[in-house]
């Protein structure tokens, strides 16, 4: 993850974009990107969408590089460690759905009290 940011950050400086890329420009634009990985899987089947075409793969691949590229950014920009984050999100999960409670349930955790 050091390494992506490092390469990020040098991406960033060598464009001189550090300008443009406030916490809030970066955020619309991952919400952006994350759009366009949403598009490629409207309107499949669940089926389809887990057996995507080579082609369809490949444009599914460098959308989730934009997004994680914006995420990276969006963290340094805000001091946030993205690794900490999410492994203090899934602690925080793990009390709110038990699995002993919602093992192969999708309801919401406030559902399960």
């Amino acid at each position: 993850m050091k390494d992506l940011l490092e390469q990020v950050k040098k991406f960033r400086q060598e464009r001189d974009w550090d300008q443009y890329h406030s916490p809030k420009n970066l955020a619309m634009a991952l919400v952006v990107e994350a759009s366009e990985l949403a598009e490629h899987f409207q309107w499949l089947t669940e089926e389809q969408s887990n057996s995507l075409a080579a082609d369809k793969l490949a444009a599914v691949r460098e959308e989730i590089g934009d997004v994680l590229i914006y995420l990276v950014n969006i963290c340094d920009k805000l001091g946030i460690d993205p690794l900490q984050a999410a492994q203090d999100k899934l602690a925080k999960n793990e009390e709110k759905y038990p699995a002993v409670k919602v093992r192969g349930k999708s309801n919401k955790y406030s559902d399960y009290k």
